[in-house]
């Protein structure tokens, strides 16, 4: 991790789950983070977490699914932080709706955070990282739920599993463009299984988050981990596609 030392992370989502727990560790590995999250103020009190750490973070607030203020988020990280070396892309949205009787408004939505965003923030980091000749790093946070159709019988994950197979196919698209211009920027692909977090509380409310909890899981920390191996490998090898599962998990 020593190249990236005071460089420049953004971390989408980072107020909780794997997007704090990412920020934390980037920042305890001296690189300087941004946090974007709507409640900003979680991130802000986090800052008083790491006042000993070699690297900084600082709080920025963002609505996702609002390209005016993601555009301003990078304009504000350029102007006061410096140019964007690495941008994890965890930000993410579910709630408890169904194909069969759903709202539009929320599938939407979810597509407006877990896809449209993303690919948003990734046009702008890569602009500045092309801009200031950086062979930067893209993560993009999938999910186990968006590489096959998951075995168990929950009726309210909607189109959150559609946006997670986006995002997986997205990836591999990006790699493509990076590597036809030539760019030397990296792009990871990560699926996690279950993590325990705050972000479950969007996927049911009918029993299913306990049944899903009282099985193997993981915790944020072991996503911010894999995410740090990602960065810590040499500049000719691109860890593209890391699927990560609890021991014992049955999906």
């Amino acid at each position: 991790m020593e190249r990236w030392e005071g460089k420049v992370a953004v971390v989408t989502g980072a107020s909780v789950g794997i997007g704090a727990a990412t920020a934390k560790l980037l920042v305890q590995k001296g690189m300087k983070v941004v946090g974007l999250a709507r409640r900003v103020e979680l991130i802000e009190d986090m800052i008083g977490t790491l006042t000993d750490a070699p690297g900084e973070l600082f709080a920025l607030k963002c609505d996702m699914s609002k390209e005016e203020e993601i555009l301003e988020a990078f304009n504000w990280v350029k102007e006061n932080v410096g140019p964007v070396s690495v941008l994890v892309n965890n930000a993410g949205f579910i709630r408890p709706t169904t194909l069969l009787d759903g709202s539009t408004e929320e599938w939407r939505y979810t597509f407006d955070v877990n896809v449209i965003a993303m690919c948003i923030c990734t046009r702008e980091a890569v602009k500045i990282m092309r801009e200031n000749v950086i062979a930067g790093h893209i993560i993009h946070m999938g999910s186990i739920v968006g590489r096959y159709p998951i075995m168990m019988p929950i009726p309210n994950l909607n189109v959150y599993p559609a946006s997670k197979y986006a995002v997986t196919a997205l990836t591999e698209n990006l790699r493509q463009e990076l590597n036809f211009h030539k760019t030397g920027i990296k792009v990871t692909h990560i699926s996690p299984g279950v993590v325990i977090s705050e972000f479950q509380e969007g996927f049911s409310k009918d029993g299913t988050l306990e049944a899903m909890r009282s099985g193997p899981i993981l915790y944020p920390e072991d996503i911010a981990d894999a995410i740090v191996y990602t960065l810590s490998t040499p500049p000719h090898v691109q860890v593209h596609d890391m699927m990560i599962k609890p021991v014992g998990e049955p999906i």
